[in-house]
């Protein structure tokens, strides 16, 4: 039984009739006293409720009604429902224990899917899963492509496997380097989803002049330039999914036009008033922290509960060295099979000095050492030696990295960064190479280590 609260009559038999077209079996009542009562005879599977019962309009009804709800069947999932302006009202909700939120006047797809989605995942919740096994991973798409047997590797692919077939909005989380997007394609390729589209997009690449345009596309004459019609990413994700890639990058202003569309499910062209409807699920990524953006207001808390329903958070590669050795042959195998040189192993002692380096660029840093050293050597065994040649350290920084001892790990990472810097002359494009991250990834390194240099290349 799904319990809807909303004073409204109208909205209360649009919503009873939707629901049971849908085929679900609808209960709804008019305010706070009645909803208690159901709750009290009957635990529903989910509620649906709106934030105000009375002629006010500051949500305090709908915070208090929900508390109550989250004390009285905690394991229910609450969908809030409030208008446009009131979003707020709705952040306080999430806040409170609320599983999602939608504005009035709703899509009925994006409430049916939002309906959907709170029910499978609760449904998850109440199950026993044995321990995710590589070998269960290698049976699933695209898994075998995410290279790793360690525990935490598992615990991600585990929840992955899990999340997949719903409609949940995901964010993923860790350094750059740690395969945030390979995580994305694989959670589309086990989804329903997975024969529509799946469109990537680099919003710390999209100027805020042409967000609207790359993202929703264009009318031919709708702005200078606009000699043809563009087609925008959300309509070529449609009943895919769609990826936004350093979503911490993105401008404020911008942030407000994509909460909208995905809120509504709908967007406009420009050029173009009519509103055109979208079905895409929301997988997000970002090596920035949200959470502390959103304290200091640089990025919206809205949008931050809209897009982290799930979130993944991918551990550096020092903090599963285990798949080391593992991720190196594979990168060794890849680059013989490609370039048809014969196949490359490595000593014991070569995988164990591997094991030993920082590695702050993480696991793209980790395979263009490898390349790099395939290429460069021409060998077929690699030994320590043939590797430290292209780490560009000197035998001191060697000898450092491979100890440990007396440094942090922010200390290691700092000190790689200075060694790049200085075997490149400071050439920030060339360091950022090095150290298998990007340029813009470096920046931020610099500035959190407060690295100055003068030459910025």
């Amino acid at each position: 039984m799904i319990l809807i609260i909303d004073d409204d009559s109208v909205v209360r038999s649009s919503l009873t009739f939707l629901l049971k077209r849908a085929g679900y079996e609808p209960e709804a009542v008019s305010g706070p006293k009645e909803a208690l009562v159901v709750v009290r005879q009957m635990e529903p599977e989910l509620i649906l409720m709106d934030m105000n019962f009375t002629l006010t309009t500051t949500g305090e009804e709908g915070i208090q009604l929900l508390r109550q709800m989250k004390i009285l069947c905690p394991e229910v999932p609450v969908i809030l429902m409030t208008a446009w302006g009131s979003i707020s009202l709705a952040v306080q909700g999430m806040q409170s224990g609320a599983f999602d939120f939608v504005t009035k006047p709703w899509n009925n797809l994006a409430l049916l899917n939002s309906i959907k989605t709170a029910l499978e995942l609760n449904r998850q919740k109440k199950k026993n899963y044995e321990p995710f096994s590589r070998k269960e991973a290698d049976k699933q798409d695209f898994f075998e492509n995410i290279i790793g047997k360690s525990n935490a590797l598992m615990e991600i692919l585990s929840t992955v496997s899990r999340i997949a077939p719903t409609n949940a909005s995901v964010l993923i989380t860790g350094e750059s380097g740690t395969g945030k997007e390979l995580i994305a394609e694989a959670i589309h390729a086990n989804s329903p989803r997975k024969k529509a589209g799946f469109v990537k997009v680099n919003l710390g690449g999209v100027s805020q002049s042409l967000f609207e345009s790359e993202m929703f596309g264009h009318r031919k004459g709708a702005f200078t330039d606009a000699y043809i019609d563009r087609t925008g990413r959300f309509e070529l994700a449609d009943k895919g999914t769609i990826f936004l890639d350093e979503i911490g990058d993105l401008e404020l202003s911008c942030q407000v036009k994509l909460l909208r569309v995905l809120q509504d499910q709908t967007f406009e062209v420009l050029g173009d008033s009519r509103p055109r409807k979208v079905d895409v699920r929301v997988v997000s990524a970002t090596n920035r922290n949200l959470s502390e953006m959103v304290a200091a207001r640089s990025f919206r808390e809205d949008l931050f509960y809209r897009i982290n329903l799930i979130t993944l958070h991918l551990p550096p590669l020092r903090e599963r060295r285990e798949d080391i050795p593992l991720l190196a042959r594979y990168f060794a195998d890849k680059q013989s099979d490609v370039n048809r040189l014969p196949k490359t192993e490595f000593t014991s002692e070569a995988l164990t000095f591997l094991q030993r380096l920082p590695f702050s660029g993480n696991v793209r840093e980790l395979k263009n050492l490898v390349e790099r050293t395939v290429l460069i050597s021409g060998k077929s065994l690699l030994d320590v030696s043939d590797l430290e040649k292209e780490t560009n350290a000197l035998p001191e920084q060697v000898a450092m990295s491979t100890s440990f001892s007396g440094l942090t790990l922010d200390e290691l990472e700092k000190q790689r960064i200075l060694h790049a810097l200085e075997s490149t002359n400071s050439n920030l494009s060339h360091a950022a190479a090095a150290l298998g991250i990007s340029r813009a990834a470096l920046y931020r390194r610099l500035e959190k280590y407060n690295i100055s240099t003068d030459t910025k290349r």
